[in-house]
C-alpha cells in the first residue's frame, strides 16, 4: 500500500475490502509511527482479521490480513456527519454496501434528507460529508444477534474512531446499541452524552422490519443529525 497520511488509510482499506474476496489474504506495509491501539482499529474497522505481525523494518510497518465476510468503514477526514449502523447484514457483506438490502430504507432516506448524493454508494456519500461505520462487524441474518460483549467493544472503538477524525457528528441507526452501552432508556434524537467529544444523535432503525416509523420519519431524523453536524 503507497505511503499516505494516517487519517487517509481507512478509505484505502475499504477499496482494498471491496476489491477482494472474502478470505483473501494481502500483505501490506503501513507508515511507521501507528500506535499498535490504532492499527488494531483500523484492521477490525477494515473487515479483516490480522494474521501476522505488525513486524517494523526501513520501509514502515508489515503485517498480514485475511478478508472477512463483512463491510468495511468507509470514513475519512472531513466527515460531517458518521453514520453508525449496529452490524452488517450477510446481504449487505455480500453486495459490499451497509443497509443494501432492498427492503432497506436507509438509503432512500439518505437521499430525501440530502446526505448522500448517489443511491447505495458509499464512497459517493462520504465524498459528500457522510461516513459509515457499525458497532459490531460480524454479519448476522438479525441484528438482535449481537452480544453485549460486542455492543461494548464496538463502541469502544468507534468512540477512538470519533476522537481521531473528528466527525461533525454521529448519528446512530437503530436505538438498540446506544440504549444497550450507553443509556438504557434513550430515545430517539440528540443525546445528552457525546461520543468521542462529538454531538451524538439517535434514530429508529432503517429496516423495512420497523414499519412503525414512516420513510419521511426517517429522512427528518438523517436531516437533524446533518444539521447536528454542521
Amino acid at each position: 500500500m503507497p505511503a499516505t497520511a494516517p487519517e487517509e488509510l481507512p478509505f484505502l482499506f475499504h477499496r482494498a475490502h471491496r476489491s477482494l474476496d472474502a478470505g483473501a489474504r494481502l500483505e501490506l506495509t503501513l507508515p511507521g509511527g501507528i500506535a499498535a491501539e490504532r492499527l488494531a482499529d483500523l484492521v477490525t474497522g477494515a473487515g479483516w482479521a490480522l494474521l501476522d505481525g505488525p513486524m517494523a523494518d526501513a520501509r514502515g510497518t508489515r503485517l498480514l490480513v485475511e478478508r472477512h465476510h463483512t463491510l468495511a468503514d468507509s470514513v475519512g477526514p472531513g466527515m460531517r456527519l458518521l453514520v453508525c449502523g449496529i452490524n452488517p447484514s450477510p446481504y449487505s457483506a455480500d453486495v459490499g454496501v451497509g443497509y443494501g438490502r432492498p427492503g432497506n430504507r436507509f438509503w432512500p432516506a439518505a437521499l430525501a434528507a440530502g446526505i448522500a448524493p448517489v443511491d447505495r454508494d458509499p464512497a459517493a456519500a462520504l465524498t459528500a460529508g457522510t461516513g459509515m461505520t457499525d458497532f459490531a462487524k460480524r454479519a448476522t441474518p438479525r441484528a438482535a444477534e449481537v452480544t453485549r460483549d460486542e455492543y461494548e467493544s464496538g463502541f469502544a472503538r468507534v468512540t477512538r474512531l470519533v476522537a481521531w477524525l473528528r466527525p461533525g457528528a454521529v448519528c446512530f441507526v437503530g436505538l438498540s446499541g446506544w440504549r444497550t452501552v450507553v443509556d438504557r432508556l434513550a430515545a430517539a434524537g440528540v443525546q445528552p452524552d457525546a461520543i468521542g467529544g462529538r454531538p451524538a444523535y439517535v434514530m429508529p432503525s432503517t429496516s423495512g422490519l420497523n414499519a412503525r416509523t414512516p420513510p419521511s420519519a426517517l429522512a427528518a431524523h438523517l436531516a437533524a443529525a446533518w444539521e447536528l453536524g454542521g
